[in-house]
């Protein structure tokens, strides 16, 4: 934007029109476009040859971000949904009797009102060689990191956690693969 005009000491000054586009670029920035994304608009806007042809264009545009917005939206309401768990498993914590370093709470049979650990703290507590709480707080022997092919690395299931008995499924499927390399 250029301004209209200087102040005597120096000052750019601009047009009332000036704060309708900043505000503008504000709402399009808050909805992730880029700079050159709004720049496109603009110049799709102001090249079009029809104004049925330039509300098509943004029609089209306003229907892309919506659809992104909504599944970042759903995105966000997993992650609340797994903070919120994680939050709850901690609470019992608050009435944890233990004098215990952090590894006593991988073997902790403290009833946290789940039958399994959240998947957040299940990562955390699934350190290689340690057990991690299984169902109700009953030890549970924890697979030992390994490789993952990374067309599998996407899959819901390995980013979730995998019940055991998927997740030995898994493994040996693995075995078997790296077995016939």
């Amino acid at each position: 934007m250029k301004p209209a005009s200087r102040s005597s000491g120096g000052f750019r000054l601009y047009e009332s029109a000036a704060a309708d586009r900043v505000r503008w670029i504000d709402l399009l920035h808050g909805m992730g476009f880029s700079l050159q994304e709004m720049k496109d608009v603009l110049q799709a806007w102001w090249s079009a040859d029809l104004g049925a042809d330039a509300m098509s264009h943004l029609r089209g545009l306003f229907h892309t971000k919506l659809a992104e917005t909504r599944e970042a939206i759903e995105r966000n309401r997993r992650i609340e949904r797994e903070l919120l768990e994680g939050i709850a498993y901690l609470e019992a914590c608050k009435v944890c009797s233990t004098h215990e370093s952090s590894s006593g709470c991988v073997r902790c049979a403290q009833d946290h009102g789940m039958n399994a650990e959240p998947a957040l703290l299940a990562g955390i507590t699934s350190a290689p060689g340690r057990t991690g709480r299984g169902v109700r707080g009953g030890a549970r022997a924890v697979t030992p990191p390994g490789f993952v092919k990374l067309e599998e690395v996407g899959r819901p299931a390995l980013r979730m956690g995998l019940p055991d008995e998927a997740r030995a499924r898994n493994a040996r499927q693995s075995g078997k693969e790296q077995e016939t390399r």
